[in-house]
């Protein structure tokens, strides 16, 4: 790890870092005007809960050590098996979120790094991502971590 970077630690998220993941949310252009509720509303708990009980989601946080508990970066990811690239199991990063306080200090790429590696250690063959296309700043950031883009992804909205 880079001097200049934090001491930090990484951990699997607790349902009490709620407040801290939506403010993290929030704490960005697009997800202040998606996001922006109470921590205690239920969708947001039984959301938490789905993603916690299920074992192909990982969300992982990000301390500086010795403010334990206090939750300064995020990412969603998960887990999905498939039947190309000869049944490779793939891991899909979302939700990608550093403090905007502590940004530009190499947390994020860490995070990325410790995403990574747990990929690595489910026995996955492929890292991919979707990231808006306003995010040109962070568009640059999967490129130098050495993230390709090679595809085009759409969506639909159901709601």
């Amino acid at each position: 790890m880079n001097s200049d970077v934090p001491a930090l630690l990484c951990r699997r998220a607790r349902q009490s870092d709620l407040p801290g993941l939506l403010a993290l949310i929030a704490d960005d252009v697009l997800g202040k005007n998606r996001d922006h509720g109470d921590p205690d509303q239920a969708c947001y708990v039984q959301a938490f809960q789905a993603i916690d009980q299920d074992a192909n989601q990982l969300l992982l946080v990000a301390e500086l050590q010795g403010q334990e508990g206090e939750v300064i970066a995020m990412l969603q990811l998960t887990f999905i098996p498939g039947l190309s690239r000869r049944g490779a199991w793939r891991a899909l990063i979302e939700s990608v979120r550093v403090s905007s306080a502590l940004r530009g200090q190499g947390i994020g790429r860490w995070l990325m790094q410790q995403a990574i590696t747990q990929a690595r250690e489910r026995g996955c063959r492929l890292v991919q991502l979707t990231s808006d296309k306003q995010r040109q700043e962070a568009h640059r950031f999967y490129g130098s971590l050495g993230f390709v883009a090679s595809h085009k992804g759409f969506k639909l909205a159901l709601s």
